[in-house]
């Protein structure tokens, strides 16, 4: 499957959102346009046109954001066997300061089924690709284990991001990596990983404390659970010298047990 020409949508419905998320109901299940815009805009869609982006599909298509995001899920679906799952590319909320400070403009949510790419045109082509292999690697985690949303754990959270980010550093470079990887200390990490993180690990996704745990909300450590399952999965990795590709098919438990 190609990757869906979201521009000319955008060209379209770019100053209303909810009618542009018209266009995705085919692909979710019983939702609205207006509830699939909130959740979407919750991990970086944009909520409302921006007057400094009249011109955004000009604008990603001058970074070739289509172009190299098709390029990538090419090479990556066949280097991992992965999903040929439908990838959107719609603009970043560029209003949101932590979003453009945090994570350099760009980010993204994975479904079982689906990926959407929120980024801004100041991205990289670099850019692209990290964000898209972060991404794809959920796909490819969640087609290895088939497993329902309900069903998740904090364990299971925090590894995949982990994955994922190794996943970055392995394909695209070290450099490209999301700066949260060098918030902390090896032995910082470790602490972590007893004291929140090891306690918690069977935490269900729907607690509150799950996504706080994970994100580093209210008084723990930024990103916390991000930074955590990086550590874990670098020190697995270097272990048993195992690639990206062979690490999706790993057991979180077994991952979280090397430590």
């Amino acid at each position: 499957m190609p990757i869906l020409q979201t521009d000319d949508w955008l060209r379209k419905s770019y100053n209303d959102p909810i009618k542009l998320c018209e266009n995705f109901l085919p692909y979710f299940t019983n939702s609205t346009p207006q509830e699939i815009h909130y959740h979407l805009s919750m991990s970086g869609m944009y909520r409302r046109p921006s007057t400094s982006n009249e011109k955004i599909v000009d604008s990603l298509h001058a970074i070739h954001a289509w172009d190299v995001i098709e390029k990538e899920k090419e090479r990556l679906q066949s280097l991992w066997d992965g999903p040929d799952v439908p990838i959107f590319i719609l603009p970043v909320d560029d209003q949101n300061r932590l979003m453009l400070r945090k994570f350099h403009g760009k980010s993204g949510i994975t479904y079982a089924d689906k990926v959407f790419l929120f980024i801004s045109k100041e991205n990289s082509k670099e850019g692209l690709r990290a964000l898209f292999t972060h991404e794809y690697n959920h796909a490819c985690r969640m087609q290895r284990f088939k497993k329902n949303e309900a069903n998740y754990r904090l364990l299971d959270s925090v590894i995949m991001e982990g994955l994922a980010e190794h996943a970055v550093e392995e394909q695209v470079g070290k450099d490209f990596t999301a700066d949260w990887t060098s918030y902390y200390s090896e032995k910082q990490l470790q602490q972590f990983w007893k004291r929140w993180i090891e306690p918690n690990r069977d935490l269900p996704k729907f607690k509150r404390e799950h996504n706080d745990l994970l994100f580093g909300a209210r008084f723990y450590p930024s990103m916390l659970g991000y930074c955590v399952g990086y550590y874990l999965v670098k020190k697995y990795a270097q272990a048993k010298q195992l690639s990206a590709k062979k690490l999706l098919c790993i057991p979180s438990r077994e991952i979280a047990e090397n430590v």
